[in-house]
Parts: structure tokens; C-alpha cells; sequence
């Protein structure tokens, strides 16, 4: 195809290319129109990394690993086999026994792109047990893309045909409302098939196959009930609206007496920016780059490589690989070019139909694109007997309190951040956040302390201990609340400057922090507190008279943005110094003459 198009390509021409382009989709076998008696995963894979079939990076990524895993497969290091038989068996229960439950369609036909994932989390298994590879499998997908098929198609084939007796399998969202919606979605996927409805009984507590004393059940995170569990496949819906793990970890402690139990998580881009997506997302990202090893995990991450490739349709496949079977690319575009005007409409079809990770703030400090360019991780000790300034935000007596060591790296202009918190023990254990500070504890990104307060010892012994390893030359400090901290670091021997808590003199150091990250020039270290305390920022009303930071809601913290801001009045000053280049030059009147 030679003409291209872009969301402002008028209707008529649009509608031109996307018949000529759907048409040469189904010639070349990018689109069924018809079953498939073969498995496609190995087939799709060689297409998408020969550039035959447009994807986004990380599924390239994906195909190379499966094509690299067959090279290697049976061998001790890796004693997986890909066993296309298996793989095949629930695409063909699917399209054999159920009905879409939704739209103007008679059978389904799984597309490539669903031979790949399924064939994928069912085909790979152990070469002398036949237990299955894969225990995880992340499916990163727009709306609209074919997923409620996936999860009533899956939940029906594992209670009969999965070959596993008394087999539970639970269909899970964030909500019980959620949750009840989705499974009713798999009733109708039985009344609506004949041969499913003499085999299946369904009612509102669960659908049951008696042949294998097997039934499938909603549940969600607010559901009364979650403890007797016992999970052979669980299909969560949506995690991105998931705050925290307690769901996930119940159905994950639940499966220890299965043989080859399972999870898919299918799922859109959202805006919770701290819960278990969010970390998903970034092992999928390492593992399919080959940073990170985890073998038992499948990822099909399907997104936009670039916020740019909005405006080129063509390239809208890559987050919606089902594009030209239930998603028509005429009207998304139109639907697109009439909601982008809106600021939350436009924000929503980039995080949900796009799959890039936003904010749904237009006020908010960075988005996550911009977060993920400062994950570059440097060794501590590098820096030890280095300088650095820090900075401290105390908290109100019950709440959270941060500190940090900011140090300048100026070879590169990167600045480097070394942060932590500290949290009342009773506030933990209330849980409002739905922040694991337990785990953060453990990652020591977090100090959880006895009572129901911080006391200001901790940081003081925090600032005492890293003198010991670093050339703290400043301690930057909000003056509130702090009066007995400050004595005590000024009598141990610290330097301690007041930083005033207003626009004249925090704006332009947010100014600055702003563009640092946008140049990825803030190492971190991925520190999840720290993200979390970025990403819950979001700036004043009025751009040109507040820019102070503010949190986006009662519960999103900003204690450690504040502390950094504080050391960064200091630490912006020194890098606008210019560094002395040691070289020392003689200059005489006469040259200075000849010079003016």
C-alpha cells in the first residue's frame, strides 16, 4: 500500500485505505476469516519479527523469545518443549463450542495474535512431566480487543477439557460488581451454545460441569469471602484498577495443591500509577529485554511504542491487535478526533485504548513516559565520600517522613537521589493507602517505626549514619515542625539552611526537577517510594504564579517529592556554577588588545 493516513486524513479516503489494507490482511493470513486447523504461535512469531505483521517493541521482544526458547527447548539448562497439540486444544474447544456472547457474530475465530498468547501459555511444558511452563501470563491489551472472549472461552475449556478434576476456576475483577458482570458474560456464552448447554448447569453462584465435579466462580476484591480457595485457572479482569495485592496473593497461595495451576491477568494501561500493574509492567519490560530471567511468566504487552504514533493510525494495531475484526479503524478514528478535545476524554484514550500509562491529572508534575526515562540504577558505594545536600519533610504527627541525599553527577548533569521514609507503626497497620509497607520495608526504602508517630531521633540517626559513607555538606529543611531536629543536626555538626516554603523560592527548583526528568536525568534507582511520591505530584492551578507541589488526593503522599525539592533549592544552585577547568592561561595587554 503506498498512501498513508494520519487522524486528519478526510473519512472517505480513510475508509478507502482501511478496506484495501483489511483486504490484503486476510489474504496474507493477518486476519482469519475462517479456522485455523493448525496452531499459529510459532507462524505469528516469525511474521512479527520478520516485520510482516506490525507490532509494538516489547511484543517483537515477546516473538523473539519464543523463537529462541524453541532452539533451546529439551535441554537441561531449559527442559521446556512446545507441544503444538496442547497449545491447539482450547483454541479449538473455543471455536468449536462457544458463541460470542456480544456483536453481530456467529462463530468465533481466534486471530494470530490469539494463537500466540494461548498457544504460548498452553503449548510450553516440561519435557519429562508435561506440566505446563507458564504459571503467569500478562495479556497488555486496548479495549475492545476480543477479552471477554479470552476469559469466558478459557474459564469453560479449563472446567471440562483441561484434564483436571474437581478444578475451580475463579473470574476476578477489583469490584463484585465487576466481577458479577464478567461472569455473566460467560453464562450467556453457554445458553447461547447448544452443545455448551446440555454439558454446563449455570446459575448466579457459578457455572458447573458435573462430568469433572468442576465449576467456575466471580470473585473480587471486596468480596466478604476469599479464604477456602482452591485455584486450578484465575482470570483477572482489569488489574489496573487494583490498589494493592491482596487478591492477587489469595488466589496465588491458593493453587499449592493443583499440578499445573494458572493466571492470566488481561488488562488495559490505567491511572493507579503504584499498584500491581505498574509493577508488572516493569518485569515485563525487563524480562522481554533480557535483563531480568523468569521463566514460568508470560508477557503480551501490546502498546504504542511513542505518544507520537497517535496521530498515525496505521500504527493504532500495535495496542489493538484485533483491529479489523471487532474493532473497526474508520470509526475509532472518528470517535478519537471527537473526544480528544476534551482533556480527560483525550487522557482516557490514550491509557486505555493506546496502553501508554497517564495520569488523569492535567495538572500532574510528569506523566509515567517521562518517569520511565530515569530508570538507570547506579551502584551507592560509587558515591561514597562524595558530596552531596539533603533534605528532610517532617511530618504531621501521624503521617508519613521522608528525607534524602541528592549528589550531582557533572560529566552528565544527571543528579543522583538516595531516599527514605519513615511510617508510624499504627498507621501501617490501618492500611488506608493500600501502600505494602511491608514490602518496602523489607526492599529498605521504608522504615516502619513503633507507636503512632515518627520521632525525630530517626532522621536525625538517618542523616549521622550516612555522613559516615558520604560528604553531606548541607541539610536543606522546611522550617516547620522542626526546630529540636535542626539543634540537634547543628550541635552534631551539619550545616542546615531554611528553605522558605513559597513560589519565589520552590518554583524554580520544581522548574528545574521538571526538566531534569524530562531529559531522564534523575537517578533514582527505581525506589518505588520515590516513584509513588513523584507520580502522586501535581502542580497549582495558576502555572505562572503557583507552581508549588500539592498531592493529587488525601492518600497520594508527596512527602519524599517535598524532601528532594527541599535539597534541589541547594543542589540547582551548585549546577549553575560553572566547574573550574583547571587550566591556567597567560594572557598579555597586548593580547587583550588584539582580542577587543
Amino acid at each position: 500500500m503506498t498512501m498513508t493516513i494520519s487522524t486528519t486524513t478526510s473519512p472517505t479516503k480513510i475508509q478507502k485505505w482501511y478496506d484495501e489494507w483489511r483486504n490484503e490482511q486476510i489474504v496474507k493470513r493477518h486476519i482469519l476469516d475462517d479456522f485455523s486447523p493448525v496452531l499459529l504461535t510459532t507462524w505469528y512469531a516469525e511474521q512479527v519479527v520478520k516485520g510482516e505483521i506490525i507490532a509494538c517493541k516489547k511484543v517483537i521482544q515477546a516473538c523473539f523469545r519464543h523463537l529462541n526458547d524453541l532452539k533451546r527447548q529439551g535441554t537441561d539448562d531449559f527442559p521446556y518443549v512446545f507441544n503444538e497439540e496442547l497449545g491447539h486444544r482450547p483454541i479449538g474447544f473455543i471455536e468449536k463450542y462457544c458463541k460470542p456472547s456480544k456483536g453481530d457474530y456467529e462463530k468465533l475465530i481466534l486471530q494470530p495474535w490469539q494463537h500466540f498468547a494461548i498457544g504460548s501459555l498452553y503449548g510450553w511444558v516440561h519435557k519429562d512431566t508435561g506440566v505446563r511452563r507458564f504459571r503467569e501470563g500478562l495479556i497488555f491489551i486496548g479495549r475492545k480487543n476480543g477479552k471477554t472472549t479470552k476469559i469466558s472461552g478459557l474459564s469453560l475449556f479449563s472446567v471440562s477439557k483441561d484434564r483436571e478434576e474437581g478444578a475451580r476456576v475463579y473470574v476476578l475483577a477489583n469490584t463484585k460488581q465487576q466481577a458479577g458482570e464478567l461472569f455473566d458474560e460467560s453464562r450467556v456464552m453457554v445458553r447461547k451454545s447448544p452443545s455448551l448447554r446440555k454439558r454446563f448447569r449455570e446459575n448466579q453462584k457459578g457455572i458447573f460441569y458435573a462430568k469433572t465435579y468442576s465449576q467456575i466462580e466471580p470473585r473480587a476484591s471486596d468480596s466478604e469471602k476469599l479464604d477456602g480457595l482452591n485455584t486450578h485457572l484465575g482470570i483477572f479482569d482489569e488489574i489496573h484498577e487494583f490498589k494493592d495485592f491482596k487478591l492477587i496473593n489469595v488466589i496465588k497461595r491458593s493453587w499449592s495443591a493443583r499440578k499445573q495451576p494458572m493466571v492470566i491477568y488481561i488488562t488495559t494501561a490505567g491511572y493507579q500509577l503504584d499498584g500491581p500493574l505498574m509493577e508488572y509492567y516493569e518485569i515485563a519490560t525487563d524480562v522481554l529485554a533480557g535483563e531480568t530471567e523468569q521463566e514460568r511468566k508470560f508477557y503480551f504487552m501490546c502498546e504504542l511504542d511513542d505518544i507520537s504514533e497517535i496521530e498515525n493510525p496505521a500504527m493504532w494495531i500495535k495496542a489493538n491487535p484485533n483491529i479489523g475484526v471487532t474493532l473497526n479503524l474508520p470509526e475509532l478514528i472518528q470517535d478519537f478526533n471527537t473526544d480528544r478535545l476534551v482533556p480527560q476524554e483525550y487522557n482516557d484514550w490514550v491509557t486505555k485504548q493506546f496502553n501508554i500509562f497517564m495520569n488523569n491529572s492535567e495538572l500532574s508534575f510528569v506523566t509515567p513516559e517521562i518517569l520511565n526515562r530515569n530508570n538507570k540504577v547506579v551502584p551507592e558505594n560509587e558515591f561514597e565520600g562524595k558530596g552531596c545536600v539533603g533534605g528532610f519533610d517532617l511530618s504531621d504527627s501521624e503521617d508519613l517522613t521522608s528525607a534524602c541525599l541528592e549528589f550531582t553527577v557533572p560529566e552528565t548533569g544527571e543528579v543522583l537521589v538516595l531516599s527514605h521514609s519513615w511510617v508510624p507503626e499504627a498507621k501501617a497497620k490501618m492500611d488506608n493507602e493500600k501502600i505494602p509497607y511491608y514490602e518496602r520495608q523489607r526492599e529498605g526504602l521504608l522504615t516502619i517505626v513503633p507507636g503512632e508517630y515518627v520521632k525525630k531521633e530517626y532522621v536525625y540517626d538517618w542523616f549521622v549514619e550516612q555522613s559516615k559513607r558520604f560528604a553531606i555538606e548541607k541539610i536543606m529543611y522546611d522550617p516547620a515542625k522542626a526546630f529540636q531536629l535542626v539543634e540537634a543536626l547543628k550541635a552534631y555538626g551539619f550545616e542546615m539552611e531554611v528553605v522558605r516554603q513559597g513560589q519565589l523560592t520552590l518554583g524554580p527548583a520544581v522548574d528545574d526537577a521538571k526538566e531534569l526528568f524530562i531529559d531522564g536525568k534523575v537517578i533514582y534507582n527505581k525506589n518505588r517510594m520515590f516513584r509513588w511520591y513523584v507520580n502522586n505530584v501535581k502542580l497549582g492551578n495558576d502555572p505562572k504564579r503557583d507552581r508549588l507541589p500539592k498531592k493529587q488526593g488525601r492518600y497520594r503522599k508527596i512527602d519524599g517529592f517535598a524532601a528532594f525539592i527541599n535539597a534541589h533549592v541547594e543542589v540547582m544552585r551548585k549546577m549553575a556554577v560553572p566547574a573550574p577547568t583547571g587550566n591556567v592561561e597567560f594572557v598579555s595587554i597586548n593580547d587583550l588588545l588584539k582580542r577587543g
